[in-house]
């Protein structure tokens, strides 16, 4: 019986713990200590260890190493699985420090670090913008003559559209730049490309994409961050060449960046200017803002719950095979909204398959279709129903609102 340490700092992966505590494995969780009050799935759970954060949310990783051996005197840790993004070093961290199966620090870099993302995948060939780090004076000046502007400032580490900046002049892009201090080498900047943006939710096994479901977002990541615009997402047209193009852009991704096993989520923009696809960035785990569920509604396939199954099959050598997999249209919006506990009981449609409950000031529905127009004229309408009845915005967040 496999025993896993599952490491989240955000309160989030219950599915994932429930679904390998199902498969037989003995569960163990570490969180926050900020967390201790949440619903946690503590049915499924073995044990579970809290870690006081700091005042910028990060764990002290020493720590966190001496409370595993600790542990690892009386029990047995066979694998450690990361569940958010902010917690995949931490895991690759403790992997190469305990010896333990599993992605390590370079190759966890590949789904953090925004600049590895996009060195890596340049050398594999996959196009991505126009980029360069902020080490060297000179080599951003060069960058600034190269490749014309608007540019996008971001943090290497951040998750989504946290702590971007967009920058429309190479006077503008510096000043930012002195503000960054000693901290300028966390960033990097990147030509600013309007378009399309598409993510691709998948399943990797045995260094190969098994599950992928293709999505467009109706309004961008950045535009929601930075706009406090209404987050909408819907499936692309099946068979079609769109997702042909994608899922093989996503397998070049996975293949580049040394994935063997796990749930992931891919961005992507399409040009409005040349068509031109290119990579935006990625991560080694189920995508946030419950596009989870909305691929589940799509699919029929629980990425979370997948995903544990992949890593017990892993790690207890045994083989792993799909559900059976549905082809529906789904779609989600999510807003901010004006009331605490927004009354959402006008939405009534049939399509209607999920609702947000017990998150306040928020407002959230998932639909599914057997017919795409049919989820773009749903989502089109509550679009317009959120922003008059309960949308409301918030200014963009340096940090991660955890």
């Amino acid at each position: 019986m496999p025993s896993f340490l599952c490491i989240a700092s955000y309160f989030k992966g219950n599915d994932f713990l429930r679904s390998l505590k199902a498969c037989g494995a003995t569960v163990y969780l570490v969180t926050s200590q900020k967390h201790s009050d949440k619903a946690w799935a503590k049915e499924a759970l073995d044990d579970i260890f809290y870690i006081q954060q700091d005042e910028e949310n990060e764990w002290n990783m020493e720590e966190a190493a001496t409370g595993l051996a600790w542990l690892m005197r009386s029990k047995r840790i066979d694998r450690i699985v990361a569940l958010d993004d902010f917690d995949v070093e931490k895991g690759a961290y403790l992997r190469e420090d305990f010896r333990i199966p599993g992605m390590g620090q370079t190759t966890a870099r590949h789904f953090r670090d925004k600049l590895a993302m996009r060195v890596e995948a340049r050398d594999a060939g996959i196009p991505v913008p126009g980029f360069s780090s902020l080490f060297n004076d000179d080599m951003v000046n060069k960058f600034i003559q190269e490749f014309p502007g608007p540019w996008i400032i971001k943090p290497r580490g951040q998750a989504s559209a946290t702590g971007m900046k967009k920058v429309y002049s190479g006077e503008e892009l510096w000043e930012h730049v002195h503000t960054l201090g000693d901290k300028r080498h966390h960033f990097l900047v990147e030509q600013f490309k309007p378009g399309d943006v598409f993510h691709v939710d998948s399943l990797t096994v045995d260094g190969k994409v098994i599950f992928s479901r293709v999505s467009m977002y109706l309004a961008t990541p950045f535009e929601v961050a930075h706009g406090g615009g209404i987050f909408r997402s819907a499936t692309v047209p099946f068979g079609s060449d769109l997702e042909k193009k994608l899922i093989k852009l996503n397998e070049d991704v996975m293949k580049a960046f040394g994935m063997k096993y796990s749930a992931s989520h891919t961005e992507f923009i399409r040009n409005h200017e040349t068509g031109e696809f290119y990579f935006l960035e990625t991560s080694s785990r189920v995508g946030g803002a419950h596009l989870a569920e909305m691929v589940e509604a799509s699919s029929g396939v629980n990425l979370w719950s997948e995903w544990a199954r992949i890593e017990y099959a892993v790690a207890s050598g045994k083989k792993y095979s799909l559900p059976k997999i549905r082809k529906d249209y789904s779609g989600i919006i999510v807003s901010l909204a004006r009331q605490k506990d927004p009354d959402i009981s006008q939405f009534n449609d049939p399509e209607i398959v999920w609702r947000m409950q017990n998150n306040e000031y928020h407002v959230g529905l998932i639909v599914q279709s057997p017919k795409r127009e049919r989820v773009i004229e749903l989502l089109d309408n509550y679009a317009m129903r959120v922003q008059r009845d309960y949308h409301a915005s918030a200014p963009p967040q340096a940090k991660p609102n955890v």
